[in-house]
């Protein structure tokens, strides 16, 4: 059977994610990758789990974990949630919160929600891959997010509109941002919910880093910013999507959204749909361990890729040519480089896996209208000291 003839259209917007693709590197243990924007799996917090698996099986004979749950997640999980999002400046219910597969499964769901074909979605340049593969099925029209500027509405409006749709959100990772490990400050995460209000428009806050910063201010999150304006959180336009994925485990997927109240209620109706809930077994065992170690926990990974961004950074400033740039991020796991326009990403990535044996993203993936050419994305979450500063001299020896 030919498939093509029976696929939607929207199956030709969806792509292979060229991070997952890389991921196969790390197998082959002869190269040096700094490809995976994946926690380091020495930090997980094994027994944690292997305890909380054990007791949760334990009780009732696992009956509740082996049972279907509401679709809007464990109670006692979204509860131990809503004192960490009040610890945020995100003062919320528990009907305000809804567990998801994972952050990329709210993505996924909030493109479906808010998406019609050819709606406008403003996002970063560049912006999260994974953001991108969720929103294309939903056949949008991207334009840049940059809340640093003056932004015209009305003609944003008009633009959308004539291109046969309207602007329906803004997405971004204020707080060390996959790729770039960049924050949005203060004064960028005011002006975005001005822009918001003017265009009308939902902001979606993906807050996955949030917990990892290493140093420097805490900045409040969109949403806090947004209920302080508004005097509640049933009245915000803001979003926020978070995960457990880069703090305590990814393999579980658990993941969990913020909002007011009526978003809440329509992904809830998606959920039904889609798989009823999130594994039950896998929010409990979650609840378990967040409530037993969580914050030690996170200090404990900070500490460690503090000390491995430290070691990137300063092996960088060795190695670089004058001409690259690179992010000097305040927490998270990324630093994005910025070279010679005349070269490519994706040339230097082939040349550097060949004659290298070193790995990287290439920037262009992160970019909705496939610019960014000259640009890289390297993670330090899982590499040595040793690691570090040999791959840092081969990109650096690449680039030369």
């Amino acid at each position: 059977m030919d498939w093509t003839k029976v696929l939607a259209r929207r199956a030709g917007r969806m792509k292979a994610s060229e991070i997952r693709e890389l991921l196969k590197l790390l197998d082959q243990p002869d190269i040096i990758s700094f490809a995976g924007g994946i926690p380091d799996p020495d930090l997980f917090p094994s027994q944690a789990y292997s305890d909380a698996f054990a007791a949760t099986m334990a009780d009732n004979n696992g009956h509740a974990a082996l049972q279907y749950s509401v679709s809007e997640g464990y109670r006692p999980l979204r509860e131990w949630l809503v004192g960490e999002m009040e610890k945020i400046g995100v003062p919320c219910a528990v009907d305000n919160i809804m567990i998801t597969s994972g952050s990329q499964q709210a993505l996924d769901y909030l493109g479906k929600l808010f998406l019609t074909e050819n709606d406008t979605a403003a996002v970063m340049r560049p912006t999260y891959l994974g953001a991108l593969g969720a929103f294309n099925a939903y056949e949008p029209r991207y334009i840049p997010l940059d809340p640093m500027s003056n932004i015209d509405p009305e003609t944003l409006k008009t633009e959308a509109k004539a291109a046969g749709g309207a602007v329906k959100f803004a997405y971004l990772s204020a707080d060390f941002a996959n790729p770039t490990g960049e924050t949005l400050p203060r004064d960028g995460r005011e002006r975005l919910l001005d822009q918001a209000e003017a265009l009308d428009c939902a902001i979606i806050e993906d807050g996955a880093y949030q917990n990892l910063r290493f140093d420097g201010e805490a900045i409040p999150p969109i949403l806090a910013l947004d209920i302080e304006r508004k005097g509640g959180i049933e009245n915000t336009r803001t979003i926020y999507c978070g995960s457990f994925s880069k703090t305590l485990a990814p393999g579980l997927r658990v993941g969990w959204v913020v909002a007011a109240k009526p978003v809440i209620d329509r992904l809830v109706l998606m959920k039904q749909a889609a798989d009823l809930h999130s594994p039950t077994l896998n929010q409990i065992v979650t609840n378990h361990v967040a409530r037993a170690i969580f914050h030690e926990h996170v200090a404990k990974i900070k500490a460690v890729y503090a000390s491995r961004r430290d070691r990137m950074l300063a092996a960088l400033e060795r190695e670089m040519p004058a001409s690259v740039s690179f992010t000097r991020p305040e927490g998270g796991m990324f630093i994005w480089l910025t070279f010679d326009p005349k070269l490519d990403g994706a040339d230097l990535l082939a040349k550097a896996v060949r004659d290298e044996k070193v790995a990287f993203v290439p920037g262009g993936a992160f970019f909705a209208d496939g610019s960014g050419q000259n640009t890289l994305r390297l993670s330090y979450s899982c590499a040595t000291d040793a690691q570090i500063d040999e791959g840092i001299a081969r990109i650096g020896r690449i680039l030369r």
